[in-house]
């Protein structure tokens, strides 16, 4: 596995193939992220993993600069899964004039969900992951569902620009009770951790009622927010949306439930695909 950290290091290397399948990440890798490698490998001719934490995408009062930072950790996992290429360039390689130029999603899309709480966060990923597709000349990238307005996001993009990549999702990948993989799971206390599992039981109950022909989708929501608040949760939002587009469902569309919520200090987010 080569690690390289400059952009001619990457061109270069990248020379050699027709079909880059990548991963971006933002490193601190979890399973679920390998996850995500082990989907990228047979999808092209030579596998890449991007480490780089994007301050774009961090609020002013977020953790950019806190979030871990564990590189070696991460080749080493990365290398095991047998990832062909890791690129980890600075900031000042990735960034080396401000960047005026910035990717801004519809705001029907972008400015709901995480993009109400978090403003501004999806042009962070926007430009980003263009900018990490257009660096590694990717044919195929790969998202977890997890961040699943994300992955909506990065795909409507690349149709909209008629780049030839094709995306691909890749199922949460859960602990055994149910949690979804995150790094942001880092930081929960022993109890917390515990208690974290409550957002996917949650998430669950909801999918489960309406896949049992609930449709009062307003008053399902709201039981779900109070089971949450009452367990001493403060959720941001639990909700059902078409999967198509994110907005409030109509009669015989393909549903998604999400959520956000803070336990303590840390802020979790999953979904389920009904």
């Amino acid at each position: 596995m080569k690690l390289l950290h400059t952009l001619a290091d990457l061109r270069s290397t990248l020379s050699a193939y027709r079909h880059p399948a990548v991963v971006p990440t933002m490193g601190n890798l979890h399973d679920g992220h390998i996850a995500l490698v082990n989907a990228a490998k047979p999808l092209g001719d030579v596998t890449v993993a991007s480490i780089f934490v994007n301050r774009l995408q961090f609020g002013p009062k977020e953790d950019f600069a806190t979030y871990p930072r564990t590189l070696e950790a991460d080749c080493a996992q990365l290398e095991a899964a047998g990832c062909d290429i890791v690129f980890a360039p600075s900031e000042a390689e990735l960034y080396p004039h401000p960047q005026g130029f910035l990717i801004q999603p519809p705001p029907e899309l972008a400015n709901i969900l995480e993009g109400e709480f978090r403003p501004g966060f999806f042009t962070g990923v926007a430009t980003i992951v263009m900018k990490l597709l257009s660096c590694t000349q990717a044919r195929t990238a790969v998202f977890g569902k997890k961040d699943y307005q994300q992955l909506m996001v990065v795909r409507q993009m690349v149709q909209q620009f008629n780049m030839p990549i094709a995306i691909v999702g890749v199922d949460t990948l859960r602990a055994e009770d149910g949690l979804a993989m995150s790094s942001r799971n880092g930081y929960l206390s022993v109890t917390e951790r515990q208690e974290a599992v409550l957002l996917s039981q949650t998430l669950k109950a909801l999918a489960d009622a309406i896949r049992g022909g609930s449709r009062d989708y307003a008053l399902l929501e709201a039981a779900a927010m109070s089971s949450l608040t009452a367990a001493g949760w403060k959720p941001d939002y639990v909700v059902a949306r078409r999967r198509v587009d994110l907005q409030a469902p109509q009669t015989g569309d393909a549903l998604v439930v999400l959520a956000a919520a803070k336990l303590g200090t840390t802020r979790l987010i999953d979904n389920l695909e009904v």
